[in-house]
Order: structure tokens, then sequence, then C-alpha cells
């Protein structure tokens, strides 16, 4: 199976908050972005692997600032590491100034997919390539994620997590 590079994993959509997406303070529903998320980071992850993906967790969510009606949101996923079955996909939100055109970070996420067969069993994914500064320190900081997932599900021993004591030890 063919390593990917991370910049092949990359989706991106673009949104318009209309009236139903709002709460009554005229902001974008949580809810909603959530799902816009969920459906672009899958997308990104079945490029990475092209295979039927499902969601298995959303890790972190991170509503940094509000987004208002008639606000044009565009959400940028991509794959940050593959492990054997499962992908780290993370979404990145942007707001656009409509004077400026200028794009402005307001939100992102973290997502697991896994990948399946025609069964709903998971299935092996190709491995990631990392290419940018970016992709890298996403790329490590993965496996730490993982690590501690792992840890807090207890399917893994903290002893065991080499990643988590080397950023607390000093390793």
């Amino acid at each position: 199976m063919k390593a990917k590079k991370a910049s092949e994993t990359v989706a991106i959509t673009t949104k318009i908050v209309l009236p139903n997406d709002t709460n009554t303070l005229g902001n974008l529903f949580g809810g909603q972005l959530l799902a816009w998320m969920d459906v672009i980071a899958s997308v990104s992850a079945h490029r990475h692997c092209r295979r039927v993906v499902v969601t298995a967790a959303v890790n972190n969510v991170s509503f940094k600032e509000p987004i208002l009606h008639s606000s044009i949101v565009t959400l940028e996923a991509k794959v940050s590491r593959a492990f054997s079955s499962s992908m780290e996909v993370i979404v990145d939100v942007y707001v656009e100034d409509p004077v400026s055109g200028k794009m402005k970070k307001s939100n992102e996420a973290i997502y697991t997919f896994v990948a399946v067969d025609q069964n709903g069993g998971p299935i092996q994914v190709p491995d990631l390539i990392p290419e940018t500064p970016e992709e890298k320190t996403r790329y490590e900081a993965a496996l730490r994620r993982k690590q501690l997932s792992l840890i807090i599900a207890g399917k893994m021993k903290p002893s065991d997590a080499t990643e988590l004591k080397a950023l607390f030890m000093g390793e």
C-alpha cells in the first residue's frame, strides 16, 4: 500500500451561514459547525485511503470565535497522521471578512476516522508522509494524542506511552 502525502488529503468547502443555521443570538449553531466539520473531515480521510470511512471520535473541538449569520465560512481538512486502520484529521475553520476577503481562523477540531470494508470491519490504510513544518508538527502530536487516548481507554499502560513520557520527562 503506497504512502500518501498529507497534501493529497486536503479537502476544502465553503459555506454561508443562513438564518436556519443560527441560534437566537444570530451565531452559527455549534452542532451545525460540527456537522460541516464531520463531512469535510470524512472527505479528507476518504481521499487518504480511498475506502469507506466512519467517524470514530471527535477528539477535540475549539469554538474560539462565534460565527455570525451571513458569514462566509471555509473549512479545510487534512489528515495529520494515519495509523493501522485509523486516521486523525484536523479541520481548520476560517471566516472571511466580507470587505477585504481576508481569512481569520475562528475554530478547529480533531476527528478520528476508521476505514472499513464491505462488512464494516476495520481495514489497513496507507501511511502518511508529512512534508511541511506544520504537517510534521501535527504528525508528531497525533501520536501523543493517540497514546493519551489509549491510556484513558485502558488500552495502553502509561509506562508504554513513549511519546508522552518523552514530552513530560524530557527524554
